[in-house]
């Protein structure tokens, strides 16, 4: 049996940006570039804060990290790709470490998502 994968759109409390946020098994995940471009931090700072997060036993990698496999387009093609994503947990835990307005404003939007979701 496949298990049920949807999509949510988060818009930024602002309206300029939205973010598909992938909703599986009741929980979100995003990968290092949407945590990035959510938190308008470089993709570095959050692999770095992810680092810190598991090498500080605050989560367990193994729960909190799952692989996707992603269809994009690149150039004239469509290409599979694997992608790490990280749950709400990691999400939050990142979002706190990059203490940006964005951060903030998400960790609200995901502790009490609107009632459609």
């Amino acid at each position: 049996m496949q298990e049920k994968n949807e999509i949510i759109i988060y818009t930024t409390p602002d309206g300029k940006e939205t973010f598909e946020v992938n909703l599986k098994k009741d929980t979100i995940w995003l990968s290092q570039k949407q945590m990035a471009g959510l938190f308008e931090k470089d993709v570095r700072t959050v692999n770095e804060h992810i680092g810190n997060i598991y090498k500080e036993k605050e989560l367990v990698k193994t729960s909190t990290i799952r692989n996707f496999r992603i269809v994009q387009k690149e150039g004239n093609r469509q290409v599979e790709r694997i992608r790490s994503c990280y749950n709400l947990d990691v999400i939050i835990s990142v979002g706190y470490r990059v203490k940006s307005q964005r951060g903030t404003q998400f960790r609200i939007w995901a502790t009490n998502p609107p009632a459609s979701c």
